[in-house]
């Protein structure tokens, strides 16, 4: 759990991960060392990472069955794949999920050949994702007033297109680029230009310029409970065709809600959400608006997050 200040930290740093120090103090109004020693503690000692995500391809969403006693190592070998946004462990029908980012033409062979092979591995389902309301990146968790949020947004956040390669053609300086903002998306301008083997203000041009298109993502990873969001769940939804439309949007008025996508298959919807406890889950899944628009939820918990974001994590069992 973190302190109120260390939260409205993480709350800025969710608006813009690479916001100076100084200018979050002066939006939080608190002195610029607090703001500092603070955030760069959170920094180095990992409740807060701050990366950066560049997807081409088309999203999938993979569920797996497991055989018994099998489900964290299943888990983690999809954790560890280069491709992988996130990883869970869950309960309920299907013991793993993962987003996948692939080329279309990578597809077959994900769910052909290399799927197959996991280890423990006694089913797995592959969902494209059709259309996402909500990524992570885009998450605001109510740790700011409105006022603040404004103050340090200098430009909204771009939804990403889940389908299809997307975006610009790259070049090898801004790979470089990209490659040394998901190692550390705090980096200055003058070490990611030493990289890519530019000068300091064309490497603040095209990362500057990357991010508006929203051919980037920088995101500020934190685990929920760090926040007082000790519950987290997916939720599965099936909706008639007519209604997805409007019970994604719905869905996007809550704070709780951190993902949410349209996907193929048996439920049309599914939303990775993170509350402070089961009473507010249960609240989330009888009382909220949206509930009256869907024909059915299932619910799995998540029991382990081995990666979130494209940042891998140590698993539960393993801290134990």
């Amino acid at each position: 759990m973190l302190d109120e200040l260390d939260r409205r930290i993480v709350g800025a740093l969710q608006i813009d991960g690479r916001a100076a120090w100084s200018r979050i103090a002066a939006v939080l109004g608190e002195p610029e060392r607090t703001v500092a020693r603070h955030g760069n503690r959170l920094l180095e000692s990992g409740a807060v990472t701050v990366t950066a995500l560049a997807p081409r391809g088309d999203s999938v969403l993979v569920r797996i069955r497991c055989a018994p006693g099998t489900a964290g190592v299943c888990g983690r070998t999809l954790a560890h794949r280069p491709d992988a946004i996130f990883s869970y462990v869950l309960t309920g029908s299907v013991d793993c999920v993962a987003e996948i980012i692939c080329l279309p033409e990578q597809v077959a062979d994900l769910v052909l050949q290399e799927l197959p092979g996991i280890a423990g591995l006694v089913e797995s389902n592959t969902l494209p994702v059709l259309r996402y309301f909500r990524t992570v990146h885009e998450w605001r968790p109510a740790l700011l007033t409105a006022a603040e949020v404004e103050a340090l947004t200098e430009q909204p956040p771009i939804t990403p297109e889940p389908t299809g390669v997307g975006g610009q053609r790259l070049g090898r300086e801004e790979r470089l680029m990209l490659r040394a903002l998901a190692e550390d998306g705090r980096r200055t301008y003058d070490e990611i230009a030493r990289i890519a083997g530019v000068s300091e203000p064309t490497a603040r041009r095209r990362v500057e310029a990357l991010r508006r298109t929203g051919a980037v993502h920088i995101r500020a990873v934190v685990a929920p409970a760090a926040l007082g969001l000790g519950v987290e769940a997916l939720l599965w939804i099936r909706t008639q065709p007519g209604t997805v439309e409007l019970v994604g949007q719905l869905l996007l008025k809550s704070p709780y809600v951190r993902y949410a996508a349209v996907i193929m298959g048996d439920h049309q919807i599914v939303a990775d959400v993170a509350v402070p406890d089961k009473l507010s889950l249960y609240q989330l899944l009888t009382a909220a608006e949206w509930v009256a628009h869907v024909d059915s939820v299932e619910t799995s918990m998540v029991i382990d997050v081995l990666k979130t974001s494209g940042v891998q994590r140590q698993s539960s069992a393993s801290r134990r």
